[in-house]
């Protein structure tokens, strides 16, 4: 029987890679522009392999894929994936960890240097008030003496910390699964979350989406930090809360907070980040680069070779 390959929906603009693999297999292939349920469980009907970027990959989508099918989601989240629903129907689920580590890292500490040097504020002052001295922002540490705080420490949370070793920052992490040992050799100090968050003037936030974080970042812990902190999410839009944190923002117990991850997205058009002074916000393009762009579909697409000849995955999840 000839396998069948889907793209349920993709951000990238072409598929060449995964168009080109379906070919070498002799797999038919289409691409889709879903968006919900339904149209996702009419894409995948048959599919041996389907990669997926945002479309909802639930119960009903993962049934309706042949036995034994491969899901490959684009990117290093797949909680637009049900792995429990997988794992019972016997669909493997593969993610692509690996593509954009730099490239993320890159735009987490452009966005941590753009609102400690509180440029954003600078900026907005000049153009409002035609002019602005450098003190009317506030106190303002020197880079040697900042804080830094990394709420997770896998390899993006590191390498951040690598990007901000030459500023001299001292820099703290929170994560039950790291081993503090090897935290303090790459001059990390390991400490809990409640002492992270009233040390740090800047906050990154660098955690999966699970139960245990979501919005993580809510009244209590936005209360917890230092006031006058700023804070930066490129991981995932549910461990925010974002009516508590444009809270803080208004109010001023935070300085700012830069957001590529949102919940739900597209960012509402009521959501009062959207009129917060303080939110730097951009649209969940912190993979984004040529280089970064080209290495997801290019893995993803080995993957889905892998999955076509029963090989096992390079990065299955469930």
């Amino acid at each position: 029987m000839t396998p069948r390959v889907v793209v349920t929906d993709q951000a990238f603009g072409q598929v060449r890679r995964e168009r080109a693999t379906a070919e070498r297999f002799a797999a038919t292939f289409s691409a889709h522009h879903c968006t919900d349920e339904p149209s996702t469980v009419e894409a995948v009907r048959g599919a041996d392999v389907a990669l997926v970027n945002f479309a909802p990959v639930t119960r009903a989508v993962l049934a309706a894929l042949a036995p034994g099918a491969t899901v490959i989601r684009y990117g290093i989240g797949y909680d637009n994936v049900d792995v429990d629903a997988a794992r019972a129907l016997g669909v493997r689920v593969a993610n692509v960890p690996d593509y954009g580590t730099d490239t993320v890292a890159d735009h987490a500490v452009a966005c941590l240097l753009t609102l400690l040097r509180r440029l954003p504020a600078y900026d907005r002052a000049i153009r409002t008030d035609g002019w602005v001295g450098p003190s009317d922002v506030g106190p303002l540490p020197s880079l040697t003496a900042t804080t830094v705080g990394l709420v997770g420490t896998g390899k993006i949370g590191l390498a951040v910390r690598e990007r901000l070793r030459p500023f001299g920052c001292l820099v703290l992490a929170s994560d039950p699964y790291a081993d503090p040992a090897a935290l303090a050799e790459r001059g990390i100090e390991c400490v809990a979350l409640p002492e992270l968050l009233a040390r740090s003037h800047a906050v990154s936030l660098h955690a999966p989406a699970t139960r245990a974080t979501h919005r993580l970042i809510g009244p209590g812990n936005l209360a917890r930090m230092r006031p006058g902190a700023v804070l930066v999410n490129t991981s995932r839009g549910a461990l925010v809360d974002p009516h508590a944190l444009a809270e803080a923002l208004r109010t001023g117990q935070l300085a700012g907070a830069a957001l590529d991850v949102h919940d739900p997205e597209p960012l509402p058009d009521d959501s009062p980040l959207r009129s917060s002074p303080g939110a730097l916000l951009t649209p969940h393009a912190a993979f984004y680069s040529t280089e970064s762009l080209d290495a997801l579909q290019r893995l993803a697409a080995e993957e889905a070779a892998r999955a076509l000849a029963g090989q096992p995955l390079r990065c299955q999840v469930a």
